[in-house]
C-alpha cells in the first residue's frame, strides 16, 4: 500500500481502533477491571484527534480532559483494590445528589456552549456541549464508583449518537451506539451489586 492511500485510510483505521479500545474499556468497567482505564486512555487519545479534525472543539477539548480523568480513576480504582473495597465500593446519590448533578449540567452546558462558540464557531454547538459536560460529570462519577454515573451515560449516549450519525462519523456512532447497551448493562449489573450490599452509606454529589 502505498504512503497516499495509506493516509486516505488513516481516519478509518484510527476510528476502528478508537472504536474497539473504547468498547473494551466501557465493558471492563462494568466489571469493575482497572486495566479499563489504559484502554480509555488510547480510545480517547485517538478521539480526541478525530474530533480536531471533523471541528467538533468541545469534544476536543472533553477528550483532552479525559486523559486526565482516566488516570485519576485508574488510581482511585487503585486504591479501591488495595484496601480489599472493589467489591463493596459502589456508592448510590440522595435526591440532593440529583438535583446538584442535574444543576451543573443544565447551568455549565449553554455556558459551555457560549464561550466555544465566541472563540471557534463549531458544529452543533450546544448539542456538543451538552456531551462534553454530560460526560465530565459522568466520567467523574465513574472514577468515584457511583452507580447513578451510568443514568448519565446514558442519556450523552442517545444524544452523542445522533450528533456523530448527522457528522458523519459512523464508526464513533456505533461506538456509542455500543456504549448505550454497555451503560444500561452497567447499570443493572452495578444496581444488583449495590442491593447486595448495605454495608456502605449513600454519598451526596456536594461531598465529593
Amino acid at each position: 500500500m502505498s504512503l497516499t492511500a495509506f493516509s486516505t485510510y488513516l481516519p478509518m483505521i484510527a476510528e476502528l481502533v478508537a472504536t474497539v479500545t473504547g468498547i473494551l474499556c466501557v465493558y471492563l468497567q462494568t466489571q469493575e477491571k482497572r486495566i479499563a482505564w489504559i484502554f480509555g486512555v488510547i480510545s480517547v487519545s485517538i478521539l480526541a484527534g478525530l474530533f480536531y479534525e471533523g471541528n467538533l472543539l468541545s469534544d476536543f477539548v472533553l477528550h483532552i480532559i479525559f486523559l486526565v480523568l482516566n488516570i485519576y480513576g485508574w488510581f482511585t480504582w487503585r486504591q479501591y483494590e488495595s484496601d480489599d473495597q472493589a467489591p463493596l465500593s459502589v456508592l448510590t446519590f440522595s435526591r440532593k445528589s440529583w438535583l446538584w448533578t442535574i444543576g451543573i449540567i443544565i447551568i455549565v452546558t449553554p455556558i459551555w456552549g457560549y464561550v466555544m462558540q465566541r472563540l471557534f464557531d463549531p458544529d452543533l454547538v450546544f448539542f456538543d456541549a451538552f456531551t462534553t459536560v454530560g460526560s465530565l460529570v459522568a466520567q467523574y462519577l465513574l472514577a468515584k464508583k457511583y452507580l447513578e454515573n451510568w443514568l448519565v451515560w446514558i442519556v450523552v449516549d442517545v444524544v452523542a449518537v445522533s450528533m456523530y450519525t448527522y457528522k458523519g462519523l459512523y464508526f464513533i456512532a456505533f461506538l456509542f451506539m455500543v456504549y448505550l447497551f454497555l451503560c444500561t448493562k452497567g447499570y443493572i449489573d452495578w444496581k444488583k451489586r449495590d442491593r447486595n450490599d448495605h454495608s456502605h452509606p449513600s454519598h451526596h454529589l456536594v461531598d465529593l
